[in-house]
């Protein structure tokens, strides 16, 4: 693998964090409640990353992270993922939740449903568990099938999910059936 590299940047939410490595995006991190704790999180989840200035694109894919956490639209769709450190399941999922739009969200059984099995609400919701690019793949638009939140497993867990949700305008939106054909 290529050497990976990070740089933090502030945000209208707080210090978020993004890895990259040749081959693109290896994660980004939304805000911890400090530097410290910032530093730390991105140490356990990517412990072979130095930091770096970042590239131009890297640059560019930070300040159009900045702008949708201030409310910009933006689906981030042509931002190069580096897919090698998830599961082809996991892709699947993240594919997927990259098809809701903005403002709006689905259910776990809807993605399993995409996925062609509808019994694997929960394996999706592990995925998105895993997430490594939170923003970058909306896991904050998906939601339990009884309109509760479900889980959140970024700093702030909820509340953030609530955040998110309401800085591009879905609180009170309802489950969506997904009609954006399948990306690949």
């Amino acid at each position: 693998m290529t050497r990976l590299s990070y740089a933090f940047f502030d945000t209208s939410l707080g210090l978020c964090a993004i890895v990259w490595d040749a081959r693109g995006i290896a994660g980004t991190q939304l805000p911890e409640s400090g530097r410290g704790a910032a530093v730390r999180r991105l140490q356990r989840r990517f412990p072979d990353a130095h930091y770096s200035p970042p590239t131009p694109a890297i640059g560019a894919a930070m300040a159009r992270i900045e702008a949708a956490l201030a409310g910009a639209e933006d689906d981030f769709d042509d931002l190069a993922l580096d897919w090698r450190r998830v599961s082809a399941f996991e892709r699947a999922v993240y594919l997927e939740a990259r098809a809701i739009p903005r403002g709006r969200t689905a259910t776990y059984g809807t993605l399993a449903e995409r996925l062609g099995d509808p019994g694997q609400a929960r394996a999706v919701g592990q995925a998105l568990g895993r997430n490594p690019w939170p923003i970058v793949v909306p896991c904050h638009r998906i939601t339990a099938a009884d309109g509760g939140m479900g889980g959140f497993s970024a700093p702030g867990g909820r509340a953030t999910k609530l955040k998110l949700l309401e800085i591009e305008g879905a609180l009170g939106a309802e489950s969506l059936p997904l009609f954006a054909p399948t990306r690949s």
